[in-house]
Order: structure tokens, then sequence, then C-alpha cells
């Protein structure tokens, strides 16, 4: 499926098996290594998937979503792992601030795995018609929502010890590594 979120269009699979996933890669044409974002519809969704995101990782999360950003947190069960590339000791979360079709849609899955609704090193896609026909064409869904800002969330890594910005985005990351640092002190 096609959902818009608070930055740009993502191309969606359910996230609860492997096979969605893989079937999302393969249309994408991802490379299985590169890890790709379980997508939220809200805190408390996110929590129950990765129920392990205690102390420090829910802090951070709590702190920073939902918002323009991906965290890449610690996950020591190797939750999804189908969606974290060549680190399933760490994965990708967004709980995004989701236009109101989008946020329905979502409000029923929980969890999606999301990437961008591009192919590699395509533009970021802020309207529908900048979706590639052949990603639309293979979706059972397309969520509308008209232009979106286009610039891609803010990756943050979390999982090890010092934080580090992987791509900035929608968002200053030095603010939002500023304000996890507040929150945790």
């Amino acid at each position: 499926m096609i959902l818009p979120t608070d930055t740009v269009y993502g191309l969606c699979a359910a996230a609860e098996t492997p096979e969605p996933g893989r079937r999302l890669y393969a249309l994408k044409r991802r490379d299985p290594r590169q890890p790709s974002a379980l997508l939220a519809s809200g805190l408390d969704a996110l929590f129950a998937s990765l129920p392990e995101l205690k102390g420090r990782a829910e802090t951070i999360a709590r702190t920073l979503l939902p918002g323009p950003y991906t965290l890449v947190l610690p996950n020591p069960a190797r939750r999804f792992a189908w969606i974290a590339g060549e680190t399933p000791e760490a994965i990708g979360v967004r709980v995004p601030m989701l236009p109101a079709a989008a946020a329905a849609v979502l409000a029923e899955v929980g969890c999606v795995v999301a990437t961008s609704a591009n192919l590699p090193g395509g533009p970021d896609p802020r309207r529908v018609d900048e979706v590639p026909r052949e990603l639309i064409e293979q979706c059972g869904a397309v969520v509308d929502a008209g232009e979106l800002p286009g610039t891609p969330s803010t990756v943050l890594d979390f999982s090890t010890g010092e934080p580090r910005v992987i791509r900035e985005g929608a968002a200053p990351a030095a603010a939002a590594l500023e304000r996890a640092a507040r929150a945790l002190a």
C-alpha cells in the first residue's frame, strides 16, 4: 500500500510476518541487507509491537515521537529481523504525525514495514503522481493526502552508546539530539 506520512509517501506492507516485507523489497528492488522502518500508528502500537523498548529507548521514543524522525533503537529480541537488514539487534522505528486518511488506515493495522515510495535513487515522492507507476500498479491500496513536504525523515541512531545522525532530513538532527539528551539527563 502507498501511505502518506508527515514527510513523503511511503511504500508499506504488513509487518507481522516476513513474506509481505520480502514482496515490498522485491517490488522496490531494495537490497535486503538495507534496513527499513517499522512504522507505527502511535506510541502504544509501537510499544505493543516492541515490548523490549524500555528505559533509555522508551525515553528517547517518547521524547521525539510522533514526529518526522526515524529512530534506530536497540532490538534485543531481534523482532522484525526481516526489516532490520544486516543489524537485527537494532531496528528503525517511526511514528509519524499522519494525515487523517492515513491515520485511519494505520489505526486498523497498528504497524507496517515502510520505506519511501520510490525506486532506488529516485526522488522522494511529495504527491501520489510522483510515485512510480510500477509501484502503484502492484499495491492493493493508495491513500492520497495531496502534497506532502517532500523531505524524508531525519534518521537518528540510538542503538549504541553514542547517538549518531544517519540522515539529516525533515527536522534538524541537532535539536532532536539535544532534546533526547535533556530527557535522558
